[in-house]
């Protein structure tokens, strides 16, 4: 019998069937998952931490002798929900703190009805109060989140630092803080012409606008040609400065006891005397200033004596800062409240105000220092420093200021290149 296999018809069968499959394979192999559309979700935005998507904000200033009730009831707030909120909420913000110029903000909702959710009022760039509005009557105080950038500043003195300060567009509050950080070590009433800073420190930023300096991180300040530096360091929880060494900057006293004024009588023997018209020792300094400038303790310490004299010193106080040192305030406006003989003082409080009581001719402090009960200029006396960097924490430290100097290094670098780019450009100029 003949094999069925070899059959021509059955060859060409087989062959179609092996063809099918091949086709078949190939096109599963072929086929195309579905695609899958997804729609993205847009982030919520927020303001004041509220979800304001469906809401209408409007945002205008606290006007001239207006009030929270004024405001509210433009928006249809019922007088008795004014008066709930202002009462029940008085210990979260007392309505009557509303200032003229501050911002505020009404959340409405938004659709035809446009009926009152929120009231929000700034209290600070920083700090604001909530009020909601709806059935569920409450108010809470928020923060914005604030944010803090390290910037540097610098400059070369011709007549203060403060003028220095300001004439290179610095806000004031930094000259204040580089100030009390040298206040141990540099007399800003003896500054050279040309003494020079450079200085890295914290600003503070809400809503990405600037609202206030922060710490001075570090600091370098050439006075009579000697670098003097100031690095900002923890330890044991607690922040100070220190130079380079470890050393603190605080002293036991500070240089002087009062802010940018000027030396307008120094420590002599003999020196003639305006109202007198004869000469006699001065044994103090003088610093001319503004009736009213305060007056700050260059030391803690115990008020041994204050009273006045009409026919000399006017208004006075003494303070006995240890066993050897005893330090004089005279021709005070006034004194500041709490001042009182047998009181403790601290380092850096205020004590009163500069005046022209007593034998004066003008606005000034007459500033006397005694050791041992004898008077010593006060601008040479050496004051001892402060607990330095501890031991345990010197590695760190000196990692710290190992980073910190190359900063401010480089920052001197950038400010000499930009000023010999400076001079090479005028230096180019036809006259």
């Amino acid at each position: 019998m003949r094999n069925v296999f070899e059959n021509p018809f059955f060859k060409i069968l087989k062959f179609s069937v092996f063809l099918s499959v091949i086709l078949l394979s190939s096109c599963n192999f072929n086929t195309k998952k579905p695609e899958v559309i997804t729609e993205e979700i847009p982030e919520p935005n927020y303001l004041f931490e509220i979800q304001i998507d469906s809401l209408e904000v409007i945002q205008h200033r606290i006007g001239k002798n207006q009030f929270l009730t004024d405001i509210l009831m433009q928006y249809n707030v019922d007088y008795s929900t004014i008066e709930y909120l202002a009462k029940n909420y008085r210990s979260t913000f007392d309505v009557k703190r509303i200032k003229a110029g501050n911002n505020y903000f009404m959340m409405l909702g938004n659709d035809s009805l446009r009926q009152p959710h929120y009231f929000v009022y700034e209290i600070s760039p920083a700090d604001y109060v909530v009020y909601s509005l709806r059935d569920s009557l409450y108010a809470y105080r928020g923060t914005k989140p604030v944010e803090t950038k390290i910037e540097s500043a610098h400059g070369i003195i011709t007549s203060s630092l403060w003028n220095a300060m300001v004439g290179n567009g610095y806000e004031t509050d930094l000259a204040i803080k580089l100030s009390d950080v040298y206040a141990w070590t540099v007399d800003f009433f003896g500054i050279q012409k040309n003494d020079r800073f450079e200085v890295m420190y914290e600003r503070k930023y809400i809503d990405g606008k600037p609202v206030g300096v922060g710490k001075i991180i570090s600091a370098r300040f050439n006075h009579y040609g000697k670098d003097q530096f100031a690095f900002y360091f923890e330890q044991d929880g607690e922040g100070d400065y220190f130079d380079e060494k470890g050393q603190s900057l605080q002293r036991a006293f500070l240089k002087a006891p009062l802010k940018f004024s000027r030396i307008s009588s120094h420590f002599t023997n003999s020196r003639y005397h305006p109202i007198l018209k004869y000469s006699r020792p001065h044994h103090g300094v003088d610093y001319a200033a503004p009736a009213g400038t305060p007056v700050y303790a260059i030391g803690q310490g115990v008020i041994t004596r204050k009273g006045y004299q009409g026919g000399g010193a006017g208004n006075f106080l003494y303070i006995k800062h240890n066993s050897a040192y005893t330090t004089a305030y005279m021709h005070l406006q006034k004194f500041a409240p709490g001042i009182r003989e047998g009181s403790k003082v601290s380092q850096g409080e205020l004590i009163g105000y500069v005046g022209s009581t007593g034998l004066s001719t003008g606005a000034h402090l007459d500033f006397r220092f005694f050791k041992g009960g004898q008077p010593v200029n006060p601008l040479t006396v050496e004051s001892p420093p402060a607990k330095p960097v501890e031991e345990k924490y010197m590695t760190a430290f000196n990692t710290i200021v190992d980073v910190r100097q190359k900063e401010l290094r480089k920052l001197l670098e950038e400010i000499d290149f930009a000023s010999a780019q400076k001079s090479n450009d005028l230096s180019k100029v036809d006259i």
